[in-house]
């Protein structure tokens, strides 16, 4: 049996208390715990206590503090039942405590995978160029089940998903300006399908793509562009009928139609 002989604030926590104990041997410290067991369990001078009171007392206490923790963890953004795992794990806290807290945060409604995952999605909607599949492996990274981040996929609906294809793929078309109509197109597709949108998405995407005015005049532009590259880099290595097959070779690899590359071999090498 031990008695309580003082209560003390710690200096740097307030919201903790110092418990010293007289075990018949004079005042030793004996443990601390939160304000929130202090008052709880009505702890005061002159009580006395067990020692398996005491020890339940501090796992309590621990459980208290790790609890505190994941609270603090949820402050800033919504988090899911693994994310909550992995930190207080990282905090050294014990699994069963866990496995405890995770349960409790449940009850309150403070932990919902699903919510968490409708959430995540409708923010990765309106602030990343993510398409939905990529939204759904990183909800399954952390820890989601498949099924409640396909059903999350729901607030990521087919028009918003097409929306986010058109503008990305013009701004990919901008930047890729020199490069033949075929070889944008087939950019465009492949970093769609890179950035998680499906084929479905894709193609309505690129059939919503406004037609440029000028685009042939675009298309000479680029063949040009390319096929004198091309020119620099083997007219020293090759001429006459094998310069020409290097280029018409070239320029195919790069996506121009044969009328162009004809086109461009007679102004740029037959004339010559």
């Amino acid at each position: 049996m031990a008695k309580i002989t003082r209560i003390t604030t710690q200096k740097r926590n307030k919201n903790r208390y110092n418990i010293f104990l007289d075990r018949g041997q004079g005042e030793t410290y004996g443990f601390s715990v939160d304000e929130d067991i202090l008052v709880k369990f009505q702890l005061q001078k002159s009580m006395e206590l067990e020692e398996s009171s005491i020890n339940a007392l501090v796992q309590k206490d621990t459980i208290h503090k790790t609890y505190t923790l994941a609270i603090n963890y949820l402050t800033f953004r919504m988090r899911s039942e693994k994310e909550i795992h992995d930190y207080l794990l990282k905090k050294e806290a014990e699994e069963e405590h866990i496995d405890e807290i995770i349960n409790r945060l449940k009850k309150e409604k403070l932990l919902n995978d699903q919510e968490f995952a409708n959430s995540l999605v409708r923010t990765r909607m309106q602030t990343s160029s993510k398409g939905p599949l990529l939204v759904k492996k990183e909800l399954i990274e952390k820890g989601v089940k498949p099924q409640l981040a396909e059903e999350a996929l729901d607030y990521f609906p087919f028009n918003k998903r097409v929306e986010k294809a058109v503008k990305f793929a013009k701004k990919k078309l901008n930047s890729d300006r020199k490069k033949s109509h075929r070889q944008q197109i087939q950019n465009v597709q492949q970093t769609l399908m890179q950035k998680g949108f499906q084929t479905d998405v894709i193609k309505e995407a690129l059939d919503q793509l406004p037609e440029e005015e000028g685009e042939e005049n675009s298309e000479w532009e680029a063949i040009i562009y390319q096929g004198e590259k091309l020119l620099r880099k083997y007219e020293r290595k090759a001429e006459g009928f094998e310069l020409k097959q290097k280029i018409k070779t070239g320029l195919y690899r790069k996506g121009f139609p044969f009328d162009l590359i004809d086109q461009f071999i007679e102004e740029n090498i037959d004339n010559k």
